[in-house]
């Protein structure tokens, strides 16, 4: 009897949840607040659309329409059913969208915001039922924004490297998810993947390799394709921000320009950068005003991570003595967060803020002019450090959004920590919350990012598997409140994107029937 009980209520909440998920908008990510109406918006060719404001936007919604819809969207003065775009001060951020039979209407305060109305409406329209020939659209009410600021991915093209188009099909999907910030990996041990001008070698030297070939050919991105890539996701209303690593992972710009190599150890050989020889600083300086003129975000990464994997040669360099003695630094740490500090300086007269791993959540760098980027969830004192000392922070610890790691137990070829991988539920369950951050501190947290390091992503479809449809429940949670956030409901209106993809011939990880897409083999 209490089996048949148990089984009953077990039944209940699950048909509860079944049916709550059935009721909300067919849009990942979840909406702030939606209302169901009576009727729908039929959506043919005869539909106009009325720009009043945002011009870009309905733009956007043009050539996406004809791409993912395959209806051409015309401007209209007076057609008899609408799409409108319109600025409205009734809202601070996001967007409103009210669907009626013969009317859409999409307002926003800005242009970003009009972006992220177009989306939702795209999406409502791909997972529309079709009459007739057009689409049909339940009719809503939404109003929406977003929970984080800062909604990110991390691609490293340093240890294998992918080109423009596979970058921008990453960028739609990004900007299908709302997400905004493009945070790109160029520079590390086994390549240097851009290309700098005043020291070409770099790219055509330094270029040369990848994780699993030290003599594959060069491959790097020209200047003007960096142009390009940063055009194209402007449009998207995502934000490019560049890596470029130091003073460790320096391996391939040591190739190419050896003489300012700080050595390195027998598995990590010239892993650094000199950080006692001032030609060192000039260096990369000039490198980075370089890099400055190419992304207009006034932000660069400048890593600042793991370089004690490299670092032996420092306390026996005569030169590395000398600077600790001279500056009164504390032993090797010191050494490397000096080193940090300066080129920081270098970046702040050109009035970009640095952004860096948790390794330097403890250097001594200004609060307004500094992102940290907490990755290493086994050292949550890290994360407590550069919330402590005041700085923004942006959350992206390996368990669950390292996406190179496992997605389910008998995957093979991703990487583990201590037994521990990122499953698609792992992702979407994640709260900061739950890390103990103090009220007073959440203002400094910026948002979250999921990283996919390439050591074992060698080709499209591995990229593909690790990428899809984890990318959609990182959007989840960094857009959607708890309070609306429902696995179940995530799932059901997973099914529709997994078409999309199925359409863009991608390799995605099905989580509903994992072996329909089995695990690509990692072969170095």
């Amino acid at each position: 009897m209490i089996k048949n009980y148990l089984f009953s209520a077990l039944f209940f909440l699950l048909t509860l949840d079944l049916a709550f998920s059935q009721v909300q908008p067919e849009i990942i990510p979840m909406p702030a607040s939606y209302k169901l109406l009576e009727g729908e918006f039929l959506w043919d060719h005869q539909v106009g659309l009325v720009m009043n404001d945002f011009s870009a936007q309905g733009n956007y919604l043009q050539q996406e329409d004809l791409r993912l819809l395959a209806i051409p969207l015309s401007e209209m003065e007076s057609p008899s059913k609408k799409i409108s775009i319109s600025q409205t001060n009734s809202i601070s951020q996001g967007y409103k969208i009210r669907i009626q039979s013969e009317e859409i209407v999409i307002e926003a305060a800005n242009e970003e915001g009009a972006f992220y109305g177009v989306i939702s409406l795209l999406q409502l329209a791909h997972a529309a039922k079709v009459k007739s020939g057009k689409i049909a659209l339940p009719n809503w009410e939404i109003q929406d924004k977003p929970r984080y600021e800062w909604r990110g991915v991390m691609l490293d093209e340093s240890r294998y490297f992918f080109g423009m188009e596979k970058v921008k099909q990453l960028l739609d999907h990004m900007a299908y998810y709302k997400l905004n910030t493009f945070h790109w990996h160029l520079t590390d041990a086994p390549g240097w993947r851009i290309d700098i001008k005043g020291f070409p070698k770099l790219a055509t030297v330094g270029g040369i390799g990848n994780q699993s070939d030290p003599n594959a050919p060069a491959t790097y991105y020209t200047q003007e394709e960096i142009k390009e890539i940063v055009r194209y996701a402007s449009e998207r209303m995502i934000t490019v921000i560049p890596e470029i690593d130091m003073p460790g992972h320096a391996t391939a710009a040591n190739r190419a320009y050896p003489e300012h190599s700080g050595g390195g150890s027998e598995r990590y050989p010239d892993f650094t950068f000199h950080p006692a020889k001032e030609t060192t600083y000039g260096y990369l300086s000039k490198v980075l005003r370089e890099v400055d003129v190419l992304f207009p975000s006034n932000m660069i990464h400048l890593g600042g991570d793991e370089v004690s994997f490299g670092n032996q040669m420092w306390p026996k360099d005569p030169k590395v003595l000398d600077l600790v003695k001279r500056e009164g630094l504390e032993g090797m740490k010191g050494v490397e967060d000096y080193f940090f500090e300066r080129m920081a300086d270098t970046l702040f007269q050109m009035n970009n803020k640095v952004l860096a791993w948790d390794e330097m959540a403890g250097a001594s760098l200004p609060k307004d002019k500094t992102i940290i980027f907490w990755w290493r969830h086994d050292k949550k004192e890290q994360l407590g450090l550069s919330l402590q000392n005041g700085y923004s922070t942006v959350i992206c610890p390996r368990i669950p959004f390292y996406f190179d790691f496992l997605q389910q137990e008998d995957h093979k070829y991703g990487r583990k920590w201590a037994g521990a991988f990122a499953p698609l539920a792992a992702v979407y369950d994640f709260e900061v919350d739950d890390f103990g951050v103090k009220p007073e501190e959440k203002p400094l947290i910026l948002g979250i990012q999921a990283n996919l390091w390439t050591e074992t992503v060698h080709n499209e479809q591995r990229f593909d598997f690790l990428m899809y449809p984890r990318i959609a429940a990182l959007a989840e949670v960094v857009w959607s409140e708890k309070a609306v956030k429902s696995y179940v409901g995530f799932k059901n209106r997973l099914s529709v994107h997994l078409e999309k993809y199925k359409a863009e011939k991608i390799y995605y990880f099905d989580p509903f029937e994992p072996d329909h897409h089995p695990e690509p083999v990692y072969e170095p």
